[in-house]
């Protein structure tokens, strides 16, 4: 895939996040693919496909009016493709959300293989998590 192919990919998984499209958000993961949140959060972890189909829709429906994604710089090379970009919107608990990211992309047959999240995680346990911290 061209790199300008490869940047107009990421930037519909952005829009699919937007809109909370998760059929497109799932579609947009290699069979095998996997998403990486960073950090010690009770969302931290490593997810495979199987798991991304039922996360992905319980995060983005804590956002009833959607949680809205700017992508600030994208860069490509070869297969990886590196994202910065916040995130803006109202919880269901009705505290407003606003987190910077860096996402890092290895793609694979047209596909997401990886992706690896870094965002403001005391932000993700103050609203996401309701203040909750892993046990």
């Amino acid at each position: 895939m061209s790199i300008s192919r490869t940047k107009e990919f990421i930037q519909s998984f952005f829009e699919a996040m937007s809109e909370g499209d998760t059929d497109a958000i799932v579609n947009a993961y290699h069979p095998e693919g996997r998403v990486e949140t960073m950090g010690n959060t009770l969302i931290s972890g490593s997810r495979g496909l199987d798991e991304i189909k039922s996360f992905a829709p319980a995060v983005l429906e804590s956002f009833p009016n959607k949680l809205k994604f700017t992508i600030k710089n994208i860069t490509a090379e070869d297969n990886r493709v590196a994202v910065e970009a916040e995130s803006t919107g109202e919880h269901v608990s009705g505290q407003h959300y606003n987190n910077q990211y860096h996402f890092l992309f290895e793609l694979k047959d047209e596909k997401i293989y990886r992706l690896k999240e870094y965002m403001d995680t005391e932000l993700v346990t103050d609203i996401l998590c309701g203040g909750q911290r892993p046990g």
